[in-house]
């Protein structure tokens, strides 16, 4: 989306960069011996690489000293600023595999480089260079493409579209990895890639290649077989599901949909995104699922509130084990804290973040959460709806669900580790409490959970 591209120059740029003047390295730091090969390069492969090079979501390329060094003051502001990486989720709640945020050692050396003249040092002191293959962050054994190019309009409100792509796998598939890309950055704000097993009605008629207005298949479809592969959200990534010998499952006969949400950009254009996947070489020990999570279709957000509240709840029907939350909503959105209530009656919060819509980043977690049958996990989100709010599209509205931009949304898509030859995975969880209500003209607000 253009806004977000826009946001990150800005952030970036020296222009912004009012506070940095004031900023000094750190005592101890001789800003003169910090070189680019010694000690900023391995900051920026291990942080930054990844968005920062060529033909990737960033706006600019940190792979090389010529292409790093005019940015130097605005790294140096970024990530003083805690800006970059952007990272939003509260430490106090969960420990996470992929936490991007810089460590204190790390950020003295960015400001001492910034603050020495950005020195440039022996290229022969430089560590050996990322190998990314082809523009992806894994390295597939499958790759996926839409058959044919989506042709998109150059103003207007563009529908949800799904795609047919005919894979029919050969065989029953464990995947432990997916890395879904877009063939047209400027268009697509976020997709999905989602499995249709053989036995599937979705899209059952489809012609491939076609783009179909069908809104979204993930949220609230009945269809048991329907499953989420692989996501793009700004900042995502690339999604590992390896991490606790777990894997996802494609059936025999399978096909891939790509559900896509454009934006248009003020001229014609096309896209013909891909889905790279890595296949598991042994069966794993955990089937890694994931669902919108707890889910709040009824939700309404007064005109002109500042923070209104909306709450969300479902129930587990199994014993199962929580490893993954990203949450989502649009662009009133502030916060997101995810609360889980179990059998006992005992609440914890589990997970608390703020929003920015620009990243819509997931965390992984370094130990799975039990989630016994029973337990009720509770989704809880802030949004500002008034005019104080610059990315609000309308403060005068009273808000509803919806799937485009100027509506809004309330879920936290999860990821969860079950036995690997469960089969009813759409029945996992159920809606209950607050999601169950009908909708008001606010809330539902945590007034509405009801505590045993």
């Amino acid at each position: 989306m253009l806004w977000r591209r826009m946001t990150l120059v800005a952030l970036l740029a020296v222009g912004i960069a009012a506070m940095t003047s004031s900023m000094k390295a750190t005592a101890g730091e001789n800003s003169s011996s910090v070189t680019f090969y010694k000690d900023v390069l391995p900051i920026l492969q291990k942080n930054c690489q990844t968005c920062h090079r060529p033909g990737e979501i960033a706006p600019m390329s940190f792979m090389t000293y010529k292409d790093t060094r005019p940015w130097a003051k605005g790294i140096k502001t970024a990530a003083v600023s805690r800006q970059m990486p952007p990272w939003f989720a509260d430490p106090n709640y969960g420990h996470f595999v992929n936490e991007r945020t810089l460590s204190d050692a790390a950020l003295r050396t960015l400001v001492a480089w910034a603050d020495g003249g950005a020195v440039e040092g022996d290229a022969k002191d430089a560590p050996p260079p990322v190998k990314f293959v082809d523009g992806w962050s894994i390295k597939p054994d499958m790759v996926i493409e839409m058959p044919q190019d989506v042709q998109l309009p150059a103003t207007g409100t563009i529908n949800y579209k799904n795609i047919l792509v005919k894979v029919n796998f050969a065989e029953d598939r464990w995947v432990v990895a997916a890395d879904l890309r877009p063939g047209n950055n400027q268009v697509v704000h976020h997709m999905r890639a989602n499995v249709r097993p053989p036995d599937s009605d979705f899209m059952r008629n489809a012609v491939p290649g076609v783009a179909y207005d069908d809104g979204d298949p993930a949220m609230g479809r009945k269809d048991a077989g329907i499953d989420l592969l692989g996501k793009f959200n700004p900042g995502l990534g690339a999604q590992d599901f390896s991490l606790f010998e777990s894997a996802k499952f494609v059936p025999k006969g399978s096909d891939i949909v790509f559900n896509m949400h454009y934006t248009a950009t003020g001229k014609e254009t096309t896209d013909r995104s891909r889905l790279a996947i890595v296949f598991a070489k042994n069966p794993p020990k955990y089937r890694y699922y994931v669902d919108e999570g707890p889910t709040a279709g009824n939700l309404a957000i007064p005109a002109g509130d500042p923070n209104a509240e909306v709450v969300s709840e479902m129930t587990a029907q199994i014993d199962t084990q929580l490893v993954y939350m990203q949450p989502h909503m649009h662009l009133r959105g502030k916060d997101y804290e995810v609360r889980l209530i179990y059998p006992d009656g005992k609440m914890q919060t589990v997970f608390r973040t703020k929003w920015d819509f620009n990243w819509q980043i997931g965390v992984d977690l370094v130990k799975p959460i039990p989630i016994p049958k029973g337990t009720r996990v509770i989704g809880i989100a802030h949004f500002d709806n008034s005019a104080n709010n610059k990315w609000n599209p309308d403060p005068t509205k009273l808000v509803f669900w919806g799937l485009q931009n100027w509506e809004e949304m309330q879920n936290c898509f999860m990821g969860y580790l079950i036995d690997p030859n469960f089969k009813d995975v759409r029945n996992i969880f159920k809606r209950s409490g607050p999601s169950l209500l009908p909708r008001s003209t606010s809330g539902p607000a945590l007034s509405t959970l009801v505590i045993k």
